[in-house]
């Protein structure tokens, strides 16, 4: 008997200490499970969110190339963007352009052409401002190299070299015998004058010319880089692409814009 009771409260022990076990084990378990389900919603919520490092390696925004300002010659006369001033004579000084044409529709005053490219820009941008209620006209355009040696010379006859200098081209350096310049006027009281620039064309043409390949070749207090004086009336055409980069660098000349030396004076 005593054996028999012996050998049932061991297998008693046993069967408690085995139920003990199972109920630790549990109450592990449910720790484990209770402790893992915040972090998991936190690893959740993570990868819900962009990290920093897919931010970083997100594609950029494109930007527009630079312009490129070497595109073009400054010293071949045939090229849009030859540069003529007090230090660059044209090469030959006598060059005649083959292409020009007289702007259709425009009114010019001595009936004068621009170069093909030119004169359609004129045809265009006059067109465009006629239509906004603004009027203007061509004073002068294309002048040969003879023309230019008479012009200049009346100047120096009646003002001096001088005075002269600061307003009119030596013959050889002046942009008109390009054909790429034009000289406006609205038919009013600022006929060459730098009046022009209040003017409703002058204002007009300063706000709008870039857009139609022309860039306001002597601005105000500039003639220290371009050696003439301010001539709001005077454009000169570049191209749509170089005119509308010079205007959104802020440059104000073709010399600063292509890095060129100031040329106040003739050498």
């Amino acid at each position: 008997m005593l054996a028999v009771a012996s050998h049932r409260s061991h297998n008693s022990l046993v069967m408690v200490a085995s139920m003990t076990l199972t109920a630790v084990v549990g109450l592990v378990l449910v720790a484990c499970s209770s402790s893992t389900t915040p972090d998991s919603a936190s690893n959740a919520s993570v990868r819900a969110s962009p990290s920093a490092s897919a931010l970083a390696s997100a594609p950029p925004t494109p930007t527009a190339p630079a312009f490129d300002r070497t595109l073009l010659s400054l010293d071949d006369p045939n090229s849009l963007w030859v540069i003529s001033n007090k230090h660059r004579p044209l090469n030959p000084v006598d060059f005649a352009p083959t292409d020009l044409s007289m702007p259709v529709g425009v009114p010019n005053e001595f009936t004068q052409p621009l170069r093909e490219a030119a004169a359609r820009a004129v045809e265009t941008m006059y067109t465009d401002a006629v239509a906004q209620g603004v009027n203007f006209g061509i004073i002068s355009a294309y002048r040969d190299y003879g023309t230019q040696v008479s012009l200049y010379s009346r100047y120096v006859a009646r003002d001096g070299q001088e005075a002269a200098d600061t307003y009119s081209a030596r013959p050889g350096h002046s942009e008109h015998q390009t054909g790429l310049a034009v000289d406006f006027d609205d038919g009013g009281a600022c006929y060459l004058n730098a009046c022009f620039e209040s003017t409703a064309a002058g204002q007009w043409l300063a706000a709008n010319a870039a857009d139609y390949g022309f860039v306001l070749r002597y601005p105000n207090g500039q003639d220290a880089i371009t050696g003439f004086t301010y001539e709001p009336w005077h454009f000169r055409y570049v191209g749509v692409g170089a005119a509308q980069a010079l205007r959104d660098s802020g440059t104000l000349t073709l010399e600063q814009f292509f890095g060129l030396e100031p040329a106040p004076g003739y050498l």
